[in-house]
């Protein structure tokens, strides 16, 4: 772990540094991925059947790649009550705020008697990829596919690896929950070749998105284009803003809530109090081994972890600007005023009883948020990923009196005469 104190002389150099140091592994997974993806565009079905007996241990045929209904069924009734209610719980909350994100069809006459529009229209078909085996997250489901129904989109594919054929029941009364259509028990880049190019089994959609491993993310960065995708997902990421008058030991924890994703996930904290920050500290190092991922914690804290001490609020403020965090939480006396201040972060939370975790399940808002200090230009996952603006214009011959002669000019300056002469034509020129 990292400290660093804006009052140093060799501050901005190291901050300078952190900034741009790499969390990922270096290895380069772009080769191997074109070449499945170039197989199943050329082989369909059999392509993806062998890459699953290959990587997930697991021999399907064509009529066996799709989850089918009476298993699901099974797998439902087998998840606790308890569980369900809380899938419900979320997924109840998820949709209530995804449906005010639902925007209205624009409609302007202007002086000129031109009438334009905009107009939203839900994509045809979305493809959701979802981790299985060890890393399976019902949640993800929800926060892929909620704002996917919501926005209208009819067709809801979903593919998830089943390694030795393993499916979480969880994963799957979510997938119902959210109004998922199809699953298929597939993983990998070629599941995401699949969705992008279409077999005799899985139809083609529109867009991918979901999590998923390096090859699974590289694979979407090469079939973007040809299909639209959510993101390229990285190490997920946190910044915490405290003042001394917090819980140590809950902000450790709210740190570590991050480092145990993976040992390439990032939590920093900062803090205006040195002896705070020496107080968060030692917690961290005192919870670390009581967390049953105290290796994976550990490696990301030691690593990548960071405790910046500012010299006020203000300063503090341009510091996570400049990280741009995925998720920002803010346990000061005043948060909704330090947020104000803020402007590049993929999801907020504020006060001292709103940890980020509480945004992972249940809060509503999308869990699916930018990374690698993207936050700066992208935004977190909304009904928008799922929907599509069209302008439309409509003229008479009095609009087009009144602006034609203008389009005509800049037309022949650009040196477009059909362009030109397909609006003087109708002017009588």
């Amino acid at each position: 772990m990292q400290r660093f104190d804006t009052r140093a002389t060799d501050f901005e150099a190291r901050f300078a540094a952190f900034l741009n140091s790499p969390r990922e592994s270096g290895a380069t997974v772009d080769q191997a991925v074109a070449a499945i993806l170039a197989d199943v565009a050329a082989r369909g079905d059999d392509a993806v059947l062998e890459y699953t007996a290959r990587f997930d241990r697991l021999t399907l045929t064509p009529e066996t790649m799709r989850v089918q209904e009476a298993e699901i069924n099974a797998a439902i009734a087998r998840v606790p009550s308890d569980q369900t209610e809380a899938l419900a719980l979320a997924a109840k909350r998820i949709e209530r705020f995804h449906r005010a994100q639902m925007p209205r069809d624009l409609l302007l006459d202007d002086e000129d008697g031109i009438t334009l529009g905009m107009r939203w229209n839900a994509l045809d078909a979305v493809g959701l990829y979802v981790p299985g085996g060890k890393a399976a997250y019902p949640s993800s489901v929800l926060m892929n596919a909620i704002p996917a129904r919501v926005a209208g989109v009819e067709r809801i594919a979903m593919c998830v690896p089943a390694p030795d054929g393993v499916l979480n029941p969880l994963v799957l009364a979510a997938a119902r929950l959210s109004g998922v259509s199809e699953i298929y028990r597939i993983g990998g880049a070629q599941a995401v070749g699949a969705f992008a190019y279409g077999t005799a089994t899985i139809g083609r959609v529109d867009r991918v998105v979901g999590p998923g491993n390096a090859y699974v993310a590289e694979a979407k960065r090469q079939v973007f284009g040809r299909v639209g995708i959510d993101s390229i997902a990285g190490p997920s990421e946190v910044v915490v803003l405290a003042d001394a008058a917090q819980s140590p030991r809950r902000v450790a924890v709210d740190l570590l809530a991050q480092a145990e994703h993976d040992e390439a996930a990032q939590s920093i904290l900062i803090t205006i109090d040195p002896a705070f920050a020496d107080a968060v500290a030692a917690a961290v190092e005192q919870e670390i081994p009581s967390l049953p991922r105290a290796t994976i914690a550990g490696a990301s804290w030691r690593d990548h972890g960071a405790i910046i001490l500012a010299r006020d609020w203000d300063e503090a403020a341009r510091l996570t600007d400049r990280l741009a965090p995925e998720h920002l939480q803010i346990m000061t006396d005043d948060p909704a005023g330090l947020f104000a201040r803020i402007r590049h972060a993929g999801a907020a939370f504020l006060g001292s009883f709103c940890p980020e975790a509480l945004g992972d399940y249940v809060a509503g808002p999308n869990h699916v948020l930018p990374t690698n200090r993207t936050a700066r230009f992208a935004s977190g996952l909304s009904v928008f990923d799922f929907l599509k603006r069209t302008t439309w214009i409509a003229a008479e011959e009095s609009g087009l009196q009144r602006i034609g002669p203008a389009a005509v000019t800049l037309a022949e300056a650009e040196g477009l005469q059909a362009h030109a002469r397909s609006i003087a034509l109708r002017l009588g020129q």
